[in-house]
């Protein structure tokens, strides 16, 4: 089984909440959010989706669509 992280069941505060929209704006991974913050993933998007804060790329095209030469 592995170890829950520290903030595990616990409410977020305002300062995981800006956090988590400066780790989004800068297109970290959700797995990376979730370390650096000490929750899971699941909590995350949850976090996220109850903010109303998108957590796709905003810097990469949709499907590998890349500017055509």
């Amino acid at each position: 089984m592995s170890k829950k992280p520290d903030n595990d069941g616990k409410p977020w505060d305002k300062k995981q909440v800006d956090e988590l929209k400066k780790l989004v704006k800068q297109n970290t991974p959700t797995r990376v959010i979730a370390l650096k913050l000490g929750r899971t993933e699941g909590a995350v998007y949850g976090e996220a989706t109850k903010e109303k804060i998108s957590l796709k790329p905003t810097n990469q095209s949709p499907y590998n669509r890349g500017k055509k030469k």
